[in-house]
């Protein structure tokens, strides 16, 4: 099996090396990274600026590319450009935090695996709560076993899956669950701060909004100590309502 490897965390990220070893085991890993983190860049790209590559030893005698663009960037050129054969799977993470409800949107380990998607290909996003003692083998181990079956399993038509791990450390999850994306984003907010000179800056605040009571999602089956699966799609069409618009006989 071909597999490319990316994330949002940068290319020497643990979780990323962690996910590399534990995917070794199935076939040949091509690393494909940012140089640097790019959390929360969505499905940026670059456009006006010139993306160069380089090789990054990966500490164990494993190679990868180390590229100064996008999560998305990097499978697009990995796909195109830098891989012999097209992969038979696209993995991005282990990422540091979770990426549930809303954050979905904003996350550039999802967005690498979307990218993989768009050309066809099964992608995986992985991500693992934050915590004092983050367990990434651990997460990468479980998320080695849901690949494992999800290539099995998957069907004809590639599969796009984002899965979330709770604190391992916390001790084993529940089992996991398959479940559709919540709407929930943020508590947001901003802080009001001064800087050394009496200049003033903003500092982002916020945490995970609970979900609804009764709401079955990834954000209410993750607080309840499971491992989530939410199989996804990019068509962001409303269907439901697109029916509705039409009625409304828009004209110039």
């Amino acid at each position: 099996m071909r597999i490319l490897l990316s994330n949002d965390d940068g290319i020497m990220a643990p979780g990323l090396l962690a996910l590399r070893r534990a995917l070794a085991e199935l076939g040949d890993v091509t690393v494909v990274a940012p140089t640097v983190a790019q959390s929360a860049v969505g499905h940026a790209i670059t456009l006006t600026d010139p993306i160069r590559v380089h090789r990054v030893d990966l500490g164990d005698g494993a190679k990868g590319y180390g590229v100064n663009g996008r999560p998305a960037d990097c499978v697009k050129l990995a796909l195109l450009e830098l891989m012999p054969e097209p992969p038979d799977l696209v993995a991005s993470g282990v990422n540091l935090g979770t990426n549930l409800g809303i954050n979905v949107l904003y996350s550039g380990t999802v967005a690498a695996a979307v990218e993989g998607a768009f050309f066809g290909v099964p992608s995986v996003a992985v991500s693992i709560e934050d915590s004092d003692a983050v367990d990434y083998d651990g997460a990468a181990a479980i998320a080695r076993r849901i690949i494992d079956q999800m290539m099995a399993r998957g069907g004809k038509t590639p599969l796009l899956l984002n899965v979330n791990v709770p604190d391992l450390a916390a001790g084993p999850p529940k089992g996991i669950r398959v479940v559709p994306q919540s709407m929930k984003g943020f508590n947001e907010g901003w802080e009001r701060r001064s800087d050394p000179r009496g200049r003033t800056y903003y500092w982002m605040t916020g945490n995970q909004e609970g979900e609804d009571h009764g709401v079955d999602s990834d954000v209410a089956a993750f607080d309840e100590g499971y491992v989530t699966v939410t199989p996804l799609r990019f068509d962001l069409t409303d269907r439901h309502r697109i029916d509705n618009v039409r009625g409304w006989d828009l004209r110039l």
